[in-house]
C-alpha cells in the first residue's frame, strides 16, 4: 500500500472520513452452538463459577490473574459482585450450552467508543472448559460482537508475558504479537500485547504489514491495517 503524505511529506496514516464512535458493548447475550456469553449475574453465577474454579486444584488458574484465589465462596461472590457493578471491564460469563452451566469469564475492557479499540480480558477458563470446543467459540462470539455487530476498528489482548499457554491461545486465535509493557508494582508481571484487527483477529488470519507497535490507533489509521507487527 503507497504510503499517505502530510503537506509536510510525512507518512502518515490514511483519513477516514466517515468514521463515527462505535456504541458501547450491549447487554444482551451472544449466543454459540456450545455456549452462550452474556453480562455475568453473581446471584445465578458464582456458585457454578466458584465450583468449576474449585476443580482446580493446584491454583493454576490464578497464577497471572490479579485477584484470587479464594478460599471461601463468600470471598469470591463478594469479588464478583462487585466486578458485576463496574462498567469497564464489563465482565461476562461463560455458560456452557449443554449443562447450563456457568464455568467461565471473560471482559471487555478498556474500551474506547471513539477510537473503535476494545480489549478482552481478565480471562479465566475454569478446567470445565479449558480445551473444549465452547473455549473457542466464546472468544469468537466477543470477536465476531466487537468487529460485526459494533463495528470497532482494533480488538487487544494482553497477558503476562510468562504466560505462555495464553500467548499461544492469543496467536491460535489470529492475534498478532505487538510489544512487551514494562512490569507495574500493581502487577504481578511484565505484559505481552497482542492484537488484532478486522482482517486478522477477526477472520483467524495473519498480515505481514507493518503497524504502530504497541500504539492506539486513530482515526486516521484504516481498519485493515490498524494492528499488525
Amino acid at each position: 500500500m503507497a504510503e499517505h503524505l502530510n503537506e509536510l511529506g510525512q507518512p502518515i496514516g490514511f483519513p477516514l472520513p466517515h468514521w463515527t464512535p462505535r456504541p458501547r458493548p450491549p447487554r444482551s447475550a451472544m449466543e454459540g452452538r456450545y455456549c452462550r456469553v452474556e453480562p455475568v449475574d453473581p446471584a445465578r453465577d458464582a456458585a457454578n463459577l466458584y465450583a468449576a474454579y474449585r476443580l482446580d486444584t493446584e491454583g493454576r488458574n490464578w497464577t497471572y490473574l490479579p485477584y484470587g484465589p479464594f478460599a471461601r465462596f463468600e470471598d469470591y461472590r463478594d469479588w464478583l459482585e462487585r466486578a458485576a457493578a463496574a462498567d469497564d471491564p464489563f465482565v461476562h460469563c461463560i455458560i456452557e450450552q449443554r449443562s447450563g452451566r456457568a464455568v467461565g469469564v471473560a471482559s471487555y475492557m478498556r474500551i474506547d467508543t471513539s477510537a473503535g479499540v476494545i480489549e478482552v480480558g481478565g480471562i479465566n477458563y475454569s478446567p470445565l472448559l479449558q480445551r473444549t470446543p465452547a473455549a473457542t467459540e466464546a472468544m469468537y462470539l466477543m470477536m465476531r460482537r466487537v468487529f460485526d455487530e459494533l463495528g470497532y476498528r482494533r480488538y487487544e489482548w494482553k497477558c503476562d508475558a510468562l504466560n505462555a499457554p495464553s500467548r499461544a491461545a492469543a496467536q491460535r486465535l489470529g492475534f498478532q504479537y505487538e510489544a512487551c509493557s514494562a512490569r507495574r508494582p500493581s502487577t504481578r508481571a511484565a505484559t505481552a500485547t497482542l492484537a488484532g484487527s478486522r482482517s486478522s483477529a477477526a477472520n483467524g488470519r495473519r498480515s505481514n504489514r507493518p503497524s504502530s507497535v504497541g500504539s492506539t490507533p486513530t482515526t486516521s489509521i484504516p481498519p485493515a491495517a490498524s494492528a499488525r507487527a
